[in-house]
This record gives C-alpha cells, sequence and structure tokens, in this order.
C-alpha cells in the first residue's frame, strides 16, 4: 500500500476533484468573470514569485556546460515538436482538433523547473547545470512558446495576434521581470517560505483548470470527448514522452556525456510545464479550452510517475555501482 501512495500524487487527485467540481457546479455568468480574474491573477503571483526565488547566479552556475544545455534546447522545442507534428501528420483522424491541438501544444511547452531539478537531483545528476537549463527554458519559452504555437495550431482553434502575445505579457513575462527587479528585497522572504510558492503553484493551476473546465462545461464538453479519446490521449503523451527519454539516452551516450549530465538532459530534456503551459492554453485557445488542456494536464502526471521512477533506478544503479567499487578500491 505504501507502494502504491508513492506512485499517486495527490495533485492528481486535486485535479481530478477540480475537473469533477467543475463538471457538476460550473462558474456561470459573473461567478464565470470572477473565476478568470481571480485565475489569472495567481498566475500573476506565481510568476512574480518565481521571479524573486530565481537567482541569476545560480541559474548562470551551469552556463559552461553549453552542449548539455544546446541539447536540452534542441529536444524541448524542436524534436518535441518535430515528434508531434509527424504524428498528426501520420494519423490526422486519431483524435479530434482540439485535442490534437492540445497534443501539439505539449510539444512546445518549455520544461519545468522544480520537477526537472528535483529529479535530477534524485537520480545524482548535474543539478547546477539543471538549474540553468530549466531556468533557461522557462524563460526562452514564455516568448518562443507563443510563436511557435502561432506557425503549428493555426488550424487548431488558435486565436493568435498581437492582442494574444500582449496577454501573454502582461500575465506571465511581466510580473515575472518585477519579481526579478524586486528580488533583493523580496527574495529572501520568498525562499524561506517555499510552501507559499508551493501552495501559489498549485493554487493557481487548479484556479485555472475550474475556470478551463467551468467554460467547457457551459459549452457542452463531455458531449465532444468519450473515454476512448482520454485513453487515446494517455497514450500519446505516454509515446511521446518515452520516445524523447529513449532518444536523448541513446544520444548522450553517443555523444559521450558522463552520467550526471546524461541524467540532466533525460530529466530537463523530456519536462513540461503544466504552470506555464495552463495559462497559455486559456490564453491561446477560445471556445473549447478545456478539450485544449485535456493533453497538458495527463502528460503532466505521465511525466512526474515515470520520470519518479526513473529516478529512483538511476539512483539506485548508482548506489549498486558504488557497493560493487568498494571491495576493488580495499584490494587495490
Amino acid at each position: 500500500m505504501r507502494r502504491l501512495r508513492s506512485y499517486i500524487d495527490p495533485f492528481l487527485i486535486a485535479l481530478l476533484s477540480t475537473v469533477a467540481f467543475a463538471s457538476v457546479l460550473p462558474a456561470r455568468g459573473q461567478g464565470a468573470v470572477a473565476a478568470d480574474f481571480v485565475a489569472n491573477a495567481a498566475v500573476a503571483l506565481l510568476f512574480f514569485l518565481h521571479g524573486a526565488k530565481l537567482s541569476p547566479d545560480a541559474a548562470l552556475a551551469g552556463l559552461r556546460h553549453w552542449r548539455l544545455h544546446g541539447l536540452v534546447f534542441l529536444s524541448t522545442f524542436a524534436l518535441f515538436p518535430a515528434i508531434g507534428l509527424t504524428a498528426h501528420a501520420l494519423a490526422p483522424q486519431l483524435l479530434p482538433a482540439p485535442l490534437w491541438a492540445g497534443v501539439l501544444l505539449v510539444t512546445i511547452l518549455p520544461s519545468t523547473v522544480q520537477a526537472s531539478i528535483a529529479l535530477t537531483s534524485v537520480a545524482g545528476g548535474n543539478v547546477p547545470a539543471a538549474i540553468c537549463s530549466a531556468s533557461a527554458s522557462n524563460l526562452i519559452g514564455l516568448a518562443l512558446t507563443p510563436l511557435l504555437a502561432g506557425l503549428l495550431l493555426a488550424n487548431g482553434g488558435v486565436s493568435f495576434s498581437a492582442h494574444t502575445v500582449l496577454g501573454i505579457v502582461l500575465q506571465m513575462l511581466a510580473p515575472f521581470i518585477a519579481g526579478q527587479v524586486l528580488r533583493p528585497w523580496i527574495g529572501a522572504f520568498v525562499r524561506r517560505n517555499a510552501r507559499m510558492l508551493k501552495f501559489v503553484d498549485y493554487g493557481s493551476i487548479l484556479l485555472i483548470v475550474y475556470s478551463a473546465f467551468s467554460h467547457g462545461v457551459v459549452n457542452d464538453i463531455w458531449h465532444q470527448v468519450g473515454v476512448e479519446q482520454i485513453v487515446r490521449v494517455m497514450l500519446m503523451d505516454l509515446a511521446l514522452l518515452a520516445v524523447v527519454m529513449s532518444l536523448l539516452t541513446v544520444i548522450s551516450r553517443r555523444f559521450g556525456f558522463s552520467r550526471p549530465d546524461e541524467i540532466t538532459i533525460v530529466f530537463c530534456g523530456s519536462k513540461k510545464s503544466l504552470a506555464t503551459g495552463l495559462p497559455i492554453a486559456n490564453v491561446l485557445f477560445a471556445g473549447h479550452v478545456g478539450l485544449a488542456i485535456l493533453p497538458v494536464m495527463l502528460f503532466h502526471q505521465i511525466q512526474l510517475m515515470v520520470c519518479a521512477t526513473l529516478a529512483r533506478r538511476y539512483a539506485a544503479n548508482q548506489h549498486a555501482a558504488e557497493i560493487d567499487a568498494q571491495p576493488a578500491t580495499a584490494t587495490s
């Protein structure tokens, strides 16, 4: 039972509960306007706190590993989209257009920060390089993801215009910059109160999910998607993650990266940020945002379960290797 609980993310339960609550009691009329406002304010607060927390010195500490960062960047913003576009070209009828748009959105999102760094640390990877790669991916993604969305999702119901870009900048990039500016005065407070940041992180996501699915329920979302389609999205997300992680492992070893660097490449290059993805989806998609965010939500949970398992395996293999090396060291 303890092992089962270790694989069940409480946040997944919270996400599913929020979806269920929105399905039964969706926000309507002025309630929907208020829910949207609160969700947007929570996202702005989240990126403000992240800006106040992120140390430029720590993020730049791993910049010397330029080959590693280049591979992570190419995986995040080139390999993922290439695989997604290929799958869509080969099987366009596999999913309805809004779900395909959501899958393609997954492929152009930046990497996570907390999960990438935490999993890299557990597995015994290069943590300074992970901090640099994950942080840079998020900063670049704030500008690059909307641009890629305009190019790749033009037929997927995306509303992409100067107004869209401005909305993303005002909601995420501007608060982040404000946090960086005020970091000398409030950065220490934010770091000491990490639980507050985690609460805002999770809370903002749940608010976005409630707001998005409320719109979806009002627009009859559950009559647009069935269990079979949800299973297909899950399998698509799982296959996408498996292909990328396998390729990154092979490429890392082929180019002679060390084991710690390989771990960093695999974890940072395969993650996709739910915290960034949902606000962007909320701005980009109109009318069917509830359907469009399903692939992002499912990918988030799949990547956590798969990568947590892999991180423990990396750590166990390293521990076993250290034990095997001890007798040889003792007799030498």
